[in-house]
């Protein structure tokens, strides 16, 4: 079993509930392959900003040797993780989450898309760094490649002239995405010392357009519903599941949800998940499509790039409503 090294508990946020947290049974569950993907995809993105993904033809086996090669890193002694590390964002991270004082019961490694700065990362791997090089590669081809294909079913559902409205923002060659590897230690002393359940990355909306995330079979994410409901998603190694990001909410005029979720550590079961956060070039501008506001409606945010809120992003708090700022406000 992998521990991390013990930290003070008092910067660790517990989650203390008088009833359990209900498990979300209806899940929108939409089948790549069905006729009718585009029509469920609109219905998930607006009433939940998130669906699970199945028959989505990316090869389990990309899954299993990239989660395979990750857990050995993982399972490395804390100095030779630390070689990896300090995050500056990319590389090996250790409870800190960002640079605002977030931190959370996880170890991550963060890596950027791009082939060569993924190159740069990955060469702090002593042990095989091309093997782990290949994995990780092999895996995001599969992915964007799925990751593609539903951005354009959304165009198609929203009945958008250009279908790769979307998608062209993360085929660009300047596209800003980047690629997490997130561990969840189990963590059975601080969860009977806390006497609740220890938060391993705490609530958020993922400021991209859209984040999709594989992880093994144990539980721990949570995603709140619009009433303010959380629940809890049960996990599927063999899916996929989608987040609508902010760009997205505000691309589609708040037609779409950027879903607000989070991380419980399990106390005695390792999470590991693998997310790939589709960004845009840091100069694209960012505004709700034309083609998408009815006769009169007005936009809900201002214009602004890509690097303009990514910057205000990174420099907020994890639980921080990052889009208030470029919200519109009556008479703008």
């Amino acid at each position: 079993m992998v521990v991390l090294s013990q930290p003070a508990l008092e910067p660790f946020s517990v989650i203390k509930t008088c009833k359990p947290v209900g498990l979300f049974s209806e899940i929108p569950v939409i089948d790549l392959t069905d006729p009718h993907a585009k029509t469920l995809i609109i219905k998930a993105c607006e009433e939940f900003g998130f669906f699970k993904l199945v028959n989505h033809g990316v090869p389990m086996e990309l899954m299993t040797k990239l989660e395979g090669l990750a857990n050995s890193f993982f399972n490395l002694p804390q100095p030779e993780k630390d070689k990896a590390g300090p995050p500056d964002p990319y590389g090996y991270g250790n409870k800190k989450i960002g640079p605002n004082g977030d931190v959370g019961w996880v170890e991550y490694l963060l890596l950027h898309t791009n082939p060569q700065i993924l190159s740069q990362k990955t060469s702090i791997f002593q042990e095989n760094p091309q093997i782990f090089r290949s994995a990780v590669e092999d895996y995001l081809l599969g992915v964007k490649r799925m990751t593609f294909e539903v951005l354009e079913l959304m165009a198609d559902g929203l009945e958008i002239e250009s279908r790769n409205v979307f998608s062209r923002l993360l085929r660009d060659d300047e596209s800003d995405s980047c690629f997490r590897l997130n561990h969840y230690p189990p963590c059975p002393e601080l969860q009977a010392l806390t006497g609740g359940n220890l938060i391993g990355f705490g609530e958020h909306t993922d400021p991209q357009i859209i984040s999709v995330l594989r992880s093994n079979n144990t539980t721990g994410l949570q995603i709140c519903l619009k009433e303010g409901t959380w629940v809890s998603v049960p996990p599927d190694q063999t899916s996929f599941f989608i987040n609508v990001g902010d760009i997205l909410q505000v691309m589609t005029n708040g037609r779409f949800t950027s879903v607000k979720h989070r991380v419980l550590a399990d106390p005695l079961k390792s999470r590991m998940s693998m997310i790939f956060f589709g960004g845009p070039p840091l100069s694209e501008k960012i505004a709700p499509l034309p083609s998408l506001m009815a006769e009169r409606e007005g936009s809900l945010y201002k214009e602004f790039t890509w690097f303009e809120y990514k910057s205000s992003a990174y420099t907020s708090r994890l639980a921080d409503h990052r889009l208030g700022l470029f919200e519109k406000t009556a008479g703008q």
